[in-house]
């Protein structure tokens, strides 16, 4: 067999295959009839390959013309089927594009059975030879070209111009794969098809016709989507047999966990009124086990307070399209009551109409008694707590408190919605609120009870003292629950402390006046003894000069007297000086940061066995300062000393000495010493600073005396003050040190 014959013979066969597979498709899938389509589209293409491989076989000019004939019809079955398999596959191409194609080329086929002997050729002059590689030897016709057939060439234009409006359109779509799989091979191939058939008729191709390759190229592109389609279709339908497997496999354990659950299921077809219930919901409502059931019967099954209420309910859920959910009583046979919860979804038809209700129920009895029982015993607490002669408050897991008692709210004038989460806490006092909340969070966190005083605002305005104490809830299981307060007004029992505190210290600065006063009077006995034998001697050597009775030896004896307890005398004042006085500050250059952790050093052994934490901070635009560093840094230790006996007040875990070193707002360096203690009594802070004023019963009042000369004797500053949320900090300002302000130190 020729390689000609072979070639054709499988075009069409290929075509012919493709036809008929697709042919079964269509015949099982009537609605898709695209698949029709693309069969007629295969089974044209390889009918034209067949009429291809026997015109190349022609010997004479009527066979030819008959053979030129005939194939119309499968040109004219193929592009009919192309155009509306397009249209239907691709949902593209205008409409008047498509009718305007059909009806040109059925107008080609019409003009070409009036023509004789055919609408390509007016005349068939001959037939010649075309010798192919291989010694193939093929046919082409030689003749007058018919006008007419530029019907043909008009309609593939318009063919070719339907497939680009329509590719344009898909593409625009998004769908850009099958704009190029269908659409572009169309163009492609149809316009190859045409320009070939063109230049044969017209003798400018000196060939015989092949346009079925290109018409095989088109086939093969749709038949490739088509495939793809089915492909997925197949894999879709495997899909939907696994799910529907699945989904009978879920029905099954569904079941199985309704009734492990105690669930019952219902339905309710909502257009007959029907309803259908497992057998244990029928039990539950008292229902014969079999026979129908409709909405009527199960309320009936309702207690009689319940019925229309549920009956309202199921309405509104149809009426309005959501979900039916309710707890109601249901009176059994025997008499008992018992508790239904219900839940239920409406779905419905393609039009919006409510066709079906579906739902579960399960016994909620046991739930609902431990409810009653729970409400019960929170009004018996209610009922106490209101009575009780303190504040009580109660608080969640989340830190945010959910009941206040009468008391507290009689107490604040607040109402309980102002109160509960974080809402009491407007009525503390703004300087006790951080360490309020410090409290009690930490101990919250530890989960221990606390105690702590604070100034609460009462209903009238004025803030209270008040002392609150939180312990810790616990369930049976060891559960975290939250915390149970209770707070009591302290603010007259506060007054007593603050007034007895101020005697004590009176009564100290009494004591110290009088150990002074003790002092001086031991001074002046001290010193007057001396004195006394000065003027003793001094008396004896005038009598004697004046009676003319002592000599030399017995002069130079009294004066060496003199002098003597002289000495002794300047020896116990001199003593008492260097106890007290004060010189002249060196002025030395001094480095912040050197002053400050010589500081540290100094004190750091104290700290540890004090368990408090230091802190400092220097600031490295600080600078430095002119003045007598031993001096200064007796101010900064007197401060911090001063500070760990104030710490000794508070729990170890709540002791922090802060030291900062700056730039003063003024211009100056700003040194700060900060601790956590109990802070400066009320309205005190300025007698601290003066001599012989302290709260230590052992202390001498002369510290911060002494520390505040040193710093003004260095032209600055020493203040005190309480600080926000606790402990009380001492601020040291001097001017900046510049090298411009050397000075020579003191003889």
């Amino acid at each position: 067999m020729s390689w000609v014959t072979l070639l054709w013979s499988m075009d069409a066969a290929l075509c012919f295959t493709l036809a008929g597979i697709y042919l079964l498709v269509g015949l099982r899938q009537r609605a898709e009839r695209k698949h029709l389509l693309f069969s007629c589209s295969a089974l044209a293409a390889g009918a034209i390959a067949l009429f291809e491989l026997a015109l190349m076989r022609a010997e004479t000019t009527a066979e030819f013309g008959a053979l030129l004939r005939w194939v119309q019809l499968p040109i004219w079955i193929l592009v009919v089927s192309i155009v509306w398999f397009v249209r239907i596959y691709l949902r593209a191409g205008r409409p008047w594009l498509a009718w305007s194609v059909c009806g040109l080329r059925t107008l080609t086929l019409i003009l070409n059975f009036i023509f004789t002997p055919n609408i390509n050729f007016r005349e068939i002059t001959g037939v010649r030879h075309l010798h192919w590689w291989g010694g193939e030897i093929v046919s082409f016709p030689a003749g007058v070209a018919n006008p007419w057939t530029a019907t043909g060439h008009l309609s593939s234009l318009l063919l070719l111009a339907f497939f680009v409006d329509a590719t344009i359109a898909v593409w625009r779509r998004g769908d850009r794969r099958r704009a190029l799989t269908v659409g572009g091979s169309a163009i492609f191939f149809i316009a190859l098809a045409a320009g070939l058939s063109s230049l044969v008729i017209w003798g400018v191709l000196r060939a015989p016709f092949f346009v079925s390759f290109p018409y095989l190229g088109l086939i093969a592109a749709m038949g490739y989507e088509l495939s793809e389609e089915l492909l997925r279709a197949a894999q879709l339908a495997k899909q939907f047999q696994a799910s529907e497997a699945a989904l009978r496999e879920s029905e099954a354990r569904m079941s199985l966990a309704a009734q492990a659950a105690n669930l019952v299921m219902w339905g309710w077809d909502i257009s007959r009124n029907e309803m259908w219930m497992t057998d244990k919901g029928r039990e539950w409502f008292g229902l014969a086990r079999t026979g129908p059931l409709d909405l009527t019967q199960f309320l009936k099954a309702l207690h009689i307070g319940e019925r229309e209420r549920i009956q309202q309910a199921a309405g509104r859920a149809v009426a309005e399209g959501g979900e039916y959910e309710s707890e109601y009583r249901l009176a059994r046979p025997d008499g008992e009551i018992r508790w239904i919860a219900g839940h239920g979804r409406v779905e419905f038809a393609p039009d919006g109409k409510p066709v079906v209700m579906r739902g579960v129920s399960r016994d909620i009895t046991l739930r609902k008694q431990a409810e009653d029982a729970l409400r019960e015993s929170e009004a018996r607490f209610r009922g106490m707590a209101d009575t009780a002669p303190v504040m009580i408050w109660m608080s969640d897991t989340d830190k945010l408190c959910t009941f206040f008692n009468k008391g507290w709210l009689d107490f604040t004038g607040r109402t309980i919605e102002q109160e509960l989460g974080n809402g009491w806490s407007e009525g503390v006092h703004q300087e006790d609120l951080d360490r309020c909340l410090d409290v009690y969070s930490k101990s919250f966190d530890a989960r221990q009870p606390f105690t702590m005083e604070y100034r609460l605002r009462r209903s009238d305005g004025e803030h209270r003292w008040t002392l609150d104490s939180g312990t810790p809830r616990f369930a049976h299981d060891g559960a975290f629950l939250g915390y149970i307060g209770t707070c009591i007004d302290i603010a007259e029992r506060k007054q007593a402390e603050l007034e007895h505190q101020r005697q004590n210290l009176e009564l100290a600065r009494v004591g110290r006046v009088a150990v002074m006063g003790e002092l001086g009077a031991s001074l002046a006995h001290e010193v007057n003894n001396p004195i006394g034998a000065i003027v003793a001697n001094a008396n004896a050597a005038q009598r004697l000069l004046a009676a003319g009775k002592i000599g030399t030896a017995e002069l130079n004896e009294l004066l060496g007297d003199i002098v003597a307890d002289g000495r002794r005398a300047g020896e116990i004042i001199q003593g008492i000086r260097n106890m007290v006085r004060k010189e002249k500050p060196r002025r030395l250059l001094i480095e912040i940061e050197d002053i400050i952790h010589e500081l540290l050093r100094m004190v750091h052994g104290d700290a540890m066995a004090r368990e408090i934490k230091l802190k400092a901070e220097i600031d490295p635009n600080a600078g430095r300062v002119w003045g007598d560093p031993v001096q200064l840094l007796q101010v900064l230790l007197n401060l911090s000393i001063n500070a760990f006996e104030a710490m000794a007040l508070v729990t170890s875990d709540s002791r922090h000495l802060y030291i900062h070193a700056g730039v003063d707002p003024a211009g100056g360096v700003l040194l700060t010493v900060r601790d956590s203690g109990p802070g400066f009594p009320n309205g005190m802070v300025e007698q601290f600073f003066e001599p012989f004023f302290s709260t230590k019963a052992e202390g001498t009042g002369m510290g911060l005396a002494i520390a505040r000369s040193i710093v003004e004797a260095h032209e600055g500053t020493l203040t005190g003050e309480n600080c926000e949320g606790g402990g009380a900090s001492f601020s040291v300002r001097l001017p900046r040190g510049a090298e411009e302000n050397v000075r020579a130190e003191p003889p």
